[in-house]
């Protein structure tokens, strides 16, 4: 991964690095639901939920859609797509089969590979 794609993932899980947005995204799973049923089911302050569903909405995660009717109801859901973005880009970070073999160029053990380093005293 480059540095632009490190920076974009590290910018995601900071989002996420909250165990209310966790709950959050997992509560979303079920549905569409507005800032009221979140908050009761979270047992949370109008003023809060909104604070981490905004967090979340600038990360990407989830998607808003006012109500045709009232504009003043907001209804939250899961952004699909960035959902599996994101997963994507996990899988890429934590590929397992990427991982290379200790080259051991500092410490005790380099001298079993035949590098010697100058000593100060």
């Amino acid at each position: 991964m480059n540095n632009n794609q490190l920076e974009s993932l590290a910018r995601k899980l900071k989002a996420l690095a909250e165990p209310k947005r966790l709950e959050i995204i997992d509560l979303l799973k079920q549905g569409v639901q507005c800032n009221c049923n979140l908050g009761g089911k979270l047992n949370m302050a109008p003023n809060l939920i909104s604070h981490h569903l905004r967090v979340l909405a600038q990360a990407g995660f989830i998607t808003t859609e006012r109500d045709q009717t009232d504009a003043r109801w907001i209804y939250y859901s899961l952004n699909t797509e960035m959902l599996e973005e994101f997963s994507t880009e996990i899988g890429m970070l934590m590929d397992t089969s990427e991982i290379q073999p200790r080259n051991s160029c500092c410490g005790p053990s380099r001298k079993a590979i035949g590098v010697e380093y100058p000593v100060s005293d």
